[in-house]
């Protein structure tokens, strides 16, 4: 069996539907477990409906709840051949925004609980409008919802035995189907409430699943033939990468690879369970597998990321002084953000972060222990590959392409898979640039 996850654009209308059934119709005697997304838009527009809800205007909600209802009963014509399935998947659409329609009653004590609840219903609607189909066509197929699989415990990380046995008795309840499909993104939290995995969203669930499940491999489908040796959007002819180690996969995604988030292959990491990345528009091309396999001596991909601000703590009372760095880690422990890059000298440490929201708060705290300076518009470039310190010269090949370019820190040996570079976002650029060209070109 493979689990099989498909974003937004691959649902995101019903010639896509019916392009992404014929991707995932498992061979004779094989079985596919598929992870759907919401079409394309959708939760933005259930988000726009929830920011009517908070603002007290139930007008202005059931206005966009029409308009969304009248843009899915446009597709019913379109994706189904035979008119018991439109007119199933009509009363479908009409129970399910009727039932969207009943929050605009809690508008005045309108919540977060709430919200969840609508947020969910973009991957319900998808993945019933895509198994009605596949139903119509003939198919064995089995709507399986997330809702009833998939769990946070209280810390609100997946919950990941639950849904190891929830998915597992599913399917021993229902063996004899060639199709599963669930919902992407949604699940309950340990109070049994609708909630979301946010990070990660629908790969998360599908990456928690096949690890869940020991499959053969877990497929990410998206729009793009694998993860790029650079970011095809500023550096011309890139290349697909063949094959990542998945610490390497990670860092790439840490730090601005927005075809995969950081912590959802954390499960097939563990699991032992491969991860490919393919293009549902070149469903033959060969993609990207993530496994645990280490390519030695190679330098993979270059990624940045973006809205970087570097904070410099500069005293001489750290000279020598033990404890330092714990008061200003607290600090940003205190204040719940996270930091991306440390370097340190004998009179002063500069961070960096990504988060902003208590910035001001952050640097009143810091200027209790040292002069504070702060850099906005900022940018990380990292390099990922077998970066490890026996590998004389890797370090030295990137220091050397960024070698006109003004680099205000330098991250290395924190990791044997990534040397990072923090420079001016006005320099990212020619620094991705640079990096191309020496790394991958020479």
């Amino acid at each position: 069996m493979k689990v099989m996850k498909f974003g937004g654009t691959s649902v995101g209308s019903p010639q896509r539907m019916k392009e992404v059934t014929q991707i995932f119709n498992p061979a004779e005697g094989e079985q596919s477990f598929v992870v759907l997304s919401a079409m394309s838009g959708t939760t933005n527009t259930l988000v726009e409906i929830s920011d009517y809800l908070y603002k007290n205007n139930p007008e202005g909600a059931s206005t966009v709840i029409n308009q969304l209802e009248q843009k899915y009963l446009a597709h019913v014509d379109e994706l189904y051949s035979t008119q018991a399935y439109r007119d199933k998947t009509i009363e479908f659409l009409h129970e399910k925004f009727q039932y969207i329609r009943s929050f605009t009653k809690y508008a005045p004590t309108f919540s977060s609980a709430e919200e969840k609840i609508i947020l969910a219903q973009g991957e319900i609607l998808s993945t019933t409008m895509v198994t009605n189909y596949l139903l119509e066509q003939g198919r064995k197929v089995l709507l399986l919802s997330a809702l009833d699989i998939v769990r946070t415990d209280e810390n609100g990380e997946p919950d990941f035995n639950y849904i190891r046995e929830a998915t597992v008795k599913k399917l021993r309840e229902h063996a004899d189907y060639d199709i599963y499909i669930t919902q992407g993104f949604i699940c309950r939290n340990s109070q049994g409430e609708v909630d979301n995995l946010q990070r990660g969203g629908s790969d998360y669930t599908a990456c928690l699943i096949g690890a869940a499940l020991q499959t053969d491999e877990i497929q990410i489908w998206t729009d793009i033939d694998g993860m790029h040796n650079n970011d095809p959007r500023i550096v011309d002819h890139t290349e697909p990468v063949r094959q990542l180690y998945f610490e390497e996969a990670a860092e790439l995604a840490y730090f601005g690879a927005k075809i995969l988030h950081p912590t959802c292959i954390q499960p097939a990491k563990f699991a032992g369970v491969p991860v490919r990345l393919l293009n549902t528009m070149d469903p033959t091309a060969p993609g990207t597998i993530i496994n645990n396999e280490i390519q030695r001596g190679t330098i993979k991909a270059v990624a940045a990321k973006d809205n970087i601000t570097c904070i410099q703590i500069q005293s001489s009372r750290m000279l020598l002084a033990y404890g330092f760095l714990r008061k200003v880690f607290e600090i940003f422990e205190q204040y719940k953000t996270s930091i991306d890059m440390i370097c340190t000298s004998e009179v002063g440490v500069s961070v960096t972060i990504d988060n902003r929201a208590h910035l001001s708060d952050i640097v009143n705290e810091l200027k209790k222990y040292g002069t504070v300076e702060v850099d906005d518009g900022m940018c990380i470039v990292c390099v990922v590959g077998d970066l490890a310190s026996g590998n004389v010269g890797f370090e030295t090949r990137a220091c050397m392409a960024v070698k006109k370019i003004p680099v205000r820190m330098i991250s290395y040996g924190g990791s044997n898979y990534n040397i990072s570079f923090l420079v001016k976002a006005e320099d990212k650029k020619r620094t991705l640039q640079a990096l191309s060209e020496t790394l991958f070109k020479g």
